[in-house]
């Protein structure tokens, strides 16, 4: 397993945001993790990335435990997030913001061939390369975000809410790019809204509520469940 989380809790002040959540993830799969706001989705990634510390609970990524790591030390690990909301660094350029998910990198030689592929996944980003991030469109800024990340060459690729705010046809050319990274053998860790886009991108989803995971099991088989589709699926769009 690349991804163990047994039994994590986190506290927000007296507030209990994680109670008790254990899932696992293979190496080269892609997992998606689901439910409404507050659920506890983007508390269980920042968990992972070590931007919150778990209350009790193990974490382990490929079989070594890494609650307690701080950030920097858990993204050598190559974990990369991209957060809800992208974080761009607004007055630097897309170039500047592409370098900087590449600074903790060694093997410097590779960065530029690694922005090439950047730039073949968003051909976008490579017409726009010396413009600041924030005069982007939401729909660029978001693919600046995920090749940021990239830059990182991630291992493990935590996604949280990608699709949020973004027309239907850029969604859809999202999801695309994130087939394709999972084609260069990086596991994803996808949290979302959109149930439907994400089941049919994941091989396994864990469906979170109040801070619990209520539900777990193989995307095609939870698509196909009429309870599932009843209670999480209607509102999809």
């Amino acid at each position: 397993m690349i991804l163990t989380l047994n039994d994590v809790h986190v506290r927000y002040g007296s507030a209990m945001a994680l109670k008790g959540i254990s899932l696992a993830m293979e190496e080269g799969s892609i997992i998606t993790l689901l439910g409404a706001n507050g659920a506890g989705k983007t508390t269980t990634v920042k968990t992972i990335s070590g931007i919150v510390a778990p209350h009790s609970g193990s974490i382990e990524y490929c079989g070594e435990k890494i609650n307690g790591l701080p950030v920097e030390k858990i993204a050598k690990l190559r974990i990369t997030l991209v957060p809800e909301g992208r974080q761009l660094f607004t007055d630097l350029t897309v170039k500047e913001n592409l370098l900087m998910g590449a600074v903790s990198r060694k093997e410097k030689a590779k960065i530029g061939e690694d922005m090439g592929w950047v730039f073949s996944l968003f051909p976008r980003l490579h017409d726009r390369v010396k413009q600041y991030a924030g005069t982007l469109s939401g729909g660029e800024q978001q693919m600046l975000a995920i090749g940021r990340a990239l830059m990182a060459k991630p291992r493990l690729l935590l996604l949280d809410e990608p699709s949020l705010g973004l027309a239907p046809f850029l969604v859809k050319e999202i999801f695309e790019t994130l087939r394709t990274i999972h084609e260069r053998k990086v596991s994803i860790l996808l949290v979302e809204q959109n149930m439907t886009m994400a089941l049919k991108l994941a091989q396994y989803a864990y469906i979170m509520e109040l801070g619990t995971i209520v539900i777990s099991g193989r995307s095609d088989e939870l698509l196909q469940n009429d309870r599932i589709k009843k209670a999480y699926l209607s509102y999809d769009v």
